[in-house]
């Protein structure tokens, strides 16, 4: 029976489960892949570590440029995350002829332009189905089931860590920061949590959508972010009272011959799919023209889910060897660089959508006037307002939510408004997400 040697570079929390699931599962790999998977190398510095698994003598070492660079390895799996070694040893993996895999998003985001250059000029597989949305098949969906659909929107739950913080917050109205705390304990946020709770890791994941979805290119650079740090349970209960709940969304809309991509705390319907989306689960919805609309839900994160991504891509690794067409599987991004469409992305000033603001203002008579007054002179119409009780001495919170206004608009307007003696802080905005204004 043919044999496919396999290098684990990275031996972490997804390198275990990686590594669990090809030891523990081999006999039902084997029978549904026809060879067996031989994990021949792990590389990791931490060679004594019990991780729950007997390996083979010599197959954890501490050099991983020894692993891409043996002539018996099919298969480099890269684990080991960030972009200077990660980087260098995946393109060195690349020119050695290995076929792979990465769960490695923030590499692909950044660099992901000669990443998948260079795998096209050597006939190289390049799997990153765990890179968004851990165990959720969305780069095959994408790639694979709607490649006949023109996709004109995608609306994505991609972090767990936020998830869980913002579903807490709404759960027991705790503070920002203890809930925070409490994701770390619980193993849902790094110790250094700002990737994440900023939105950053969110927008890689969808510079990766956006050029999957729509035959463009990559482009983190433009993608606007805005993550949840200044989100309150005073704001979540207000939007509670309005029938939203608040999700930190990426977004992504077709508008002419300009892709609307963002990633920010949004407030959505109570009815909506996503709001209903808790904990660290993620979740995405794709309109496409002959599916109309589908959405894929689960676990985004954690050992087992993203090892089952990982190895998703091994085995499709293996049967393009077993088939003698390393490259059988679609082009890594779904499509030929050549053909790639030059969408620019719109700039943040430019959209248009609803928003909910809340102002700590004065507490006397003619502030909502004055404030109501600003924002009709900017265009933007009132919705609905609310004012509850006092939030310091002398001021209260007067809540307002909006028809659609555009966003150049509303800055200029808070901007004013700010200026003016009629409010103690800086207003907050969170964009509303309705199916119909």
């Amino acid at each position: 029976m043919k044999i496919i040697n396999i290098g684990l570079l990275g031996c972490g929390t997804v390198g275990t489960g990686v590594a669990q699931i090809l030891i523990n599962k081999a006999e039902l790999l084997q029978n549904r892949l026809g060879c067996r998977l031989n994990l021949k190398y792990i590389a990791d510095l931490d060679t004594t570590r019990d991780r729950g698994l007997q390996f083979k003598k010599g197959v954890l070492i501490k050099d991983a440029f020894k692993v891409v660079a043996d002539p018996e390895i099919d298969i480099i799996v890269e684990l080991i995350g960030g972009t200077t070694l990660a980087r260098d040893l995946l393109m060195q993996a690349i020119n050695n002829s290995k076929q792979v895999v990465t769960a490695n998003k923030a590499l692909l985001a950044t660099q992901g332009r000669e990443i998948f250059k260079l795998a096209a000029q050597n006939n190289i597989d390049l799997g990153f189905e765990a890179s968004i949305g851990g165990c959720m098949p969305i780069i095959k969906t994408i790639r694979e089931a709607l490649v006949g659909n023109h996709i004109t929107a995608m609306t994505g739950i991609l972090n767990g860590t936020c998830n869980f913080i913002l579903s807490q917050i709404t759960k027991d109205g705790s503070a920002f920061d203890q809930t925070l705390k409490t994701a770390q304990e619980k193993g849902f946020a790094e110790a250094d949590p700002s990737l994440d709770i900023e939105g950053h890791d969110t927008a890689h994941k969808l510079a990766l959508l956006n050029a999957l979805a729509y035959d463009m290119d990559i482009n983190l650079d433009v993608i606007f972010v805005e993550g949840i740090c200044g989100i309150t349970p005073m704001d979540i209960e207000f939007a509670r009272s309005f029938g939203y709940r608040i999700k930190l969304l990426a977004i992504s809309k077709i508008h002419s011959k300009a892709v609307d991509a963002r990633v920010h705390p949004t407030m959505i319907p109570a009815e909506n799919l996503l709001s209903a989306v808790d904990g660290s689960l993620n979740a995405v919805m794709i309109s496409g023209d002959a599916v109309s609309e589908t959405m894929l839900y689960g676990h985004g994160a954690g050992m087992l889910p993203t090892a089952s991504a990982v190895v998703s891509d091994i085995i499709d690794a293996a049967r393009n060897l077993m088939s003698g067409h390393p490259t059988r599987q679609p082009l890594p991004m779904g499509i030929r660089a050549d053909t790639c469409c030059p969408y620019p992305v719109l700039p943040i000033a430019e959209i248009s959508t609803c928003y909910y603001f809340r102002f700590a203002a004065v507490d006397r008579p003619g502030v909502l006037s004055k404030i109501a007054g600003v924002l009709g002179e900017h265009n933007i119409s009132i919705k609905s307002v609310q004012q509850k009780g006092r939030c310091v001495k002398g001021a209260v919170p007067i809540v307002m939510l909006t028809h659609l206004a555009k966003e150049s608009d509303v800055q200029k307007a808070l901007h004013q408004i700010t200026g003016i003696d009629i409010v103690t802080q800086h207003p907050t905005l969170i964009r509303i997400e309705d199916a119909l204004d």
